[in-house]
């Protein structure tokens, strides 16, 4: 269970300081499924570098299974089995595909075919990507179904938290993507999504709205989702890129 209690977090620059987010409850329970959105600026994508310890709350805490992780790094937090995946993908010149799976999996006898099995459930024709490097040849479409990949292959992962996951996916590819996060709740895994995409909300346990920095609303999708279309008319209703 993810829970954050009273999380703030701002910048300070030469104009003075930026609240982003303001005193944030939060709980996540075990096989959830929950989708963040909310407007552009809102705190969606710091939210969920705060859960992954990219960023540190300046007041609050954050536990993990009942401990306290508030001021956990990175790696620790990843051993004890959060996983995240950013919205725009880091590249590894040097590194292949398949070696990357590797590392994500622990198996480093993983064979080539356990690895494309991981690249044909995002949506990759596998031949044309396990030997590639993760460097600047791949687009960042490429690069986000392959960092999921990694995502699914870690066996370990308790929760995975993805960053607009659909940032940069053509849409075949993200219908499928769809079905590998309803079949990774299926298999009980902790699933966090930052998203404003109508079938990414469709298909979660619960929806949290943020704006301004507070959580305004949390709720079944079936209770928050029709309330959210009726105000924007839009199923992209919040198009944006947070910082």
């Amino acid at each position: 269970m993810l829970e954050l209690k009273r999380v703030c977090f701002g910048v300070r620059n030469e104009k003075g300081s930026k609240e982003i987010l303001k005193d944030v409850d939060l709980t996540l329970e075990d096989r959830q499924f929950i989708v963040i959105t909310g407007p552009n600026g809102g705190g969606k994508s710091t939210l969920a570098k705060l859960i992954m310890g990219i960023e540190r709350p300046v007041s609050g805490q954050i536990l993990f299974n009942g401990e306290d992780i508030t001021d956990w790094d990175i790696t620790r937090r990843a051993q004890a089995g959060i996983s995240f995946a950013f919205q725009q993908p880091v590249r590894f010149k040097g590194i292949t595909v398949k070696d990357l799976i590797r590392l994500a999996s622990g198996d480093k006898a993983l064979s080539t075919n356990g690895a494309c099995r991981y690249l044909s459930a995002v949506g990759l024709c596998a031949a044309d990507y396990v030997n590639r490097e993760v460097d600047a040849s791949l687009s960042g479409g490429e690069l986000k179904r392959i960092e999921i990949a990694t995502i699914i292959a870690r066996q370990t992962t308790k929760l995975a938290v993805f960053d607009e996951p659909e940032a940069g996916i053509d849409l075949w590819s993200f219908h499928k993507l769809t079905h590998v996060f309803e079949k990774m709740h299926e298999e009980q895994r902790t699933i966090l999504i930052i998203s404003h995409q109508e079938r990414i909300l469709n298909i979660a346990d619960e929806i949290v709205l943020i704006a301004d920095g507070r959580i305004q609303k949390r709720g079944t999708r079936d209770a928050i989702l029709p309330e959210l279309l009726e105000v924007t008319g839009s199923c992209n209703f919040f198009k944006e890129d947070e910082a």
